[in-house]
């Protein structure tokens, strides 16, 4: 026994260690990994890891590396190879109205207040119910999944039907129940809209894909009384706080003939940005209001696509970005503002825009546009922490993207082509919290067949509506 474990013991050892290894049997286990030409993590090094890949166990990554360490340290129940394709952190959205999808191209090439009060507000108040808002959130969620959005922030009516369908497709939302000084779908006054948002807080905590906000509309549809209670309510619940905030130039100079101040500084005088807050698009914001927005850390959600369309402005970004202003990406809401919810055309206009506005090609960078649809939106949610890159320990909510359509070749800067070339057809699949929902282009989720056809019925009822004496 001896003599045979001198002559063949050292082989047989070395022949048994090589085994196990080629299985990987000391590898951890994990449920899946993708794997991609490049990894783009977003991480503090902005790490773009070639013939990378990442691993997910349950809801959360575990591991983002090369493809080799990846397979060395971890063995996964299934994987995906994507080689034509990069991996980037899901797309976040700051500032939408999804249930509005079923509304657009309702009114366009008009100014702010004359969509909202001749066109909006009127179709709204015939067509708004909870079966509209499921339906309208679905063809949403349908649109956003998609193209690689996997958070949405929202400000609508009917914001716990909003939840459902959201949870329902799959897709993580910043939910904001709208608080607003006449009557609505779902509120004759502001109170009873207060009272709806804290049963639909309560109903929502701690949900993993749902976080419920509260959401006055603006400081022009709101008293200082109800902006105050807002602010309470979401403090009480530790909830964000959803605005708009200086969106034309209109409202900040009827702020300042009535009440002396602009829309932010009326704000801080009420004590709304003593919590979590974001502000969507703060256009005409100036110096002083800068400093406020940053000394309460509220996050700012840019949407140069509804800025253009309705000749609003161009926001300071660049300022914003230099002062360390939380800067996200939003689409706002189809109808007239902008008629999709695609967020790598939101990139792309994002940085062309500033470049235009300021003559300056330098103003803002492909890598400060991707920054801003993905760890750049996750802080403005205070959700940093959680999403909006690709790290051990962060939600499993990414993307790979194709780079083998003739728009994607050749490549030299990833950061340019994810801003400037590629597309939102050009996603193959999405992960939402561990869960893939879109694979090969196809939404696993939601009926794509019967989501279309709901919207088409409800297009004709709408437009029926609208001839219709107010």
């Amino acid at each position: 026994m001896l003599r045979f474990y001198r002559d063949f013991g050292p082989r047989f050892v070395a022949v048994f260690v090589g085994s196990l290894i080629a299985a990987n049997a000391f590898a951890a286990p994990c449920d899946l990994i993708l794997s991609g030409r490049y990894v783009v993590t977003m991480d503090a090094q902005r790490r773009v890891i070639e013939s990378g890949a990442v691993a997910i166990r349950a809801d959360r990554i575990v591991a983002a590396g090369t493809r080799a360490e990846i397979d060395r340290n971890w063995q996964p129940k299934r994987r995906i190879d994507r080689p034509n394709a990069m991996l980037t952190p899901g797309l976040i959205n700051t500032h939408t109205h999804a249930a509005m999808s079923l509304f657009r191209g309702i009114a366009n090439d008009v100014n702010l207040q004359d969509w909202l009060n001749n066109f909006i507000f009127p179709a709204e108040a015939k067509n708004v119910t909870p079966d509209f808002v499921r339906w309208g959130t679905r063809l949403a969620s349908l649109e956003m999944l998609l193209s690689g959005t996997t958070t949405f922030t929202d400000m609508y009516y009917f914001e716990d039907v909003v939840a459902e369908a959201a949870k329902e497709a799959g897709i993580r939302g910043v939910l904001g129940e709208t608080i607003i000084k006449f009557p609505v779908a779902d509120a004759k006054t502001p109170e009873d809209a207060l009272k709806f948002t804290e049963r639909f807080l309560v109903r929502f905590k701690g949900d993993p894909l749902i976080v419920a906000a509260v959401a006055p509309h603006a400081p022009y549809t709101n008293s200082d009384a109800t902006l105050k209670a807002a602010r309470a309510l979401a403090n009480k619940y530790n909830a964000p706080l959803i605005t708009h905030l200086s969106e034309t130039k209109k409202e900040n100079d009827d702020m300042q003939a009535s009440r002396h101040m602009s829309p932010t500084e009326l704000l801080n005088s009420l004590g709304f940005f003593n919590g979590r807050t974001v502000t969507a698009h703060c256009v005409w914001v100036n110096d002083r209001d800068m400093t406020i927005l940053k000394s309460h850390n509220a996050g700012v959600a840019h949407n140069p696509s509804s800025n253009m369309m309705l000749a609003s402005g161009a926001a300071p970004v660049p300022e914003m970005l230099k002062r360390g202003i939380a800067v996200g990406l939003g689409t706002d809401g189809p109808a007239g503002s902008n008629n999709d919810f695609n967020m790598m055309e939101e990139m792309d206009l994002a940085a062309k825009l500033q470049k235009l506005v300021r003559n300056n090609p330098e103003a803002l960078s492909a890598k400060q546009s991707f920054e801003m649809a993905t760890i750049g939106g996750a802080r403005v949610l205070g959700m940093e922490k959680e999403i909006g890159s690709l790290e051990a320990g962060k939600r499993a909510d990414l993307i790979s993207i194709a780079l083998d359509a003739p728009n994607a070749v050749p490549m030299y800067d990833v950061y340019s082509q994810l801003v400037y070339a590629l597309k939102g057809a050009d996603v193959i699949d999405v992960i939402v919290n561990g869960r893939e929902v879109v694979r090969d282009k196809r939404c696993l989720t939601l009926d794509r067949a019967a989501v279309v056809a709901k919207a088409r019925e409800y297009g004709l009822k709408v437009a029926a509506s609208m001839k219709q004496k107010h």
